[in-house]
């Protein structure tokens, strides 16, 4: 039987490299974009496998359930819920204005954990046994976040939504759990990893580099499979031994 995946925040990076994982797994992949319609459409015409859809919303402005609504409508269903999508916003508390940090935080909180919260509650509506929640989550949840507290304060607060559901859809034969990446190369990292303060982000793993997409979305295609529904609850690391904990 088919099984029929939304994954978040889509249409590059991680998101796009989830996607494929899944399909390369059988699933059909509701691929989630917010503005990137061209980007969400290519990721979506070469994931492997058939039947693969776009959807599109806002997940700060209210539109978690638009979007599960749109991915089950598109899909037939809903199996596995990937909450990727996020935003990180540098407010370091001691050179940013009042305005610039409650925007930062307030938009930081929306989309990085009302929001999974808000896909959580739709999705498990549609789900039965067998289920999957995986959120992605920060190693900066643990080890802090100085110049982007709030990023680091909604990321602890994922991974202890995580813990909670867990717990409560248990009984229901859903499994949640997450990952922990630390830093990833992606499209938006490029020139930062290329200009002198690359090496000091490529130092902070003793592997001496980053990790790449294919390697987070390993781990997220791990946790849904059948095999993996006694890692409920867990917070998998993927930070190249970066953050030990």
């Amino acid at each position: 039987m088919t099984r029929r995946a939304l994954v978040t925040g889509a249409s590059r990076g991680i998101g796009a490299a989830i996607a494929h994982a899944l399909a390369q797994q059988g699933h059909q992949v509701a691929v989630h974009y917010r503005s990137g319609e061209e980007e969400a459409r290519a990721v979506t015409t070469a994931l492997p496998g058939t039947g693969h859809v776009t959807v599109q919303g806002d997940l700060g402005a209210d539109q978690a359930g638009q979007v599960v609504s749109e991915a089950v409508e598109k899909l037939g269903g809903l199996d596995v819920l990937v909450n990727n999508a996020g935003v990180y916003f540098h407010h370091p508390i001691t050179t940013t204005s009042f305005e610039e940090w409650q925007q930062a935080w307030r938009r930081t909180v929306e989309l990085n954990l009302f929001g999974p919260a808000d896909l959580a509650w739709h999705a498990v509506r549609h789900m039965t046994t067998g289920g999957r929640i995986i959120n992605v989550g920060s190693r900066g949840a643990y080890r802090g976040e100085p110049d982007a507290p709030a990023y680091g304060a909604a990321k602890a607060g994922l991974h202890a939504m995580t813990q909670s559901l867990a717990q409560s859809l248990a009984p229901q034969g859903i499994a949640v759990a997450g990952v922990a990446p630390g830093f990833v190369r992606t499209g938006m990292v490029t020139d930062l990893l290329a200009s002198p303060e690359g090496e000091l982000i490529r130092a902070q793993s003793p592997f001496g580099r980053v990790a790449e997409p294919e390697e987070v979305a390993a781990a997220v295609a791990w946790l849904t499979t059948e095999n993996a529904l006694w890692a409920s609850g867990t917070i998998i690391d993927v930070n190249g031994a970066s953050h030990l904990r």
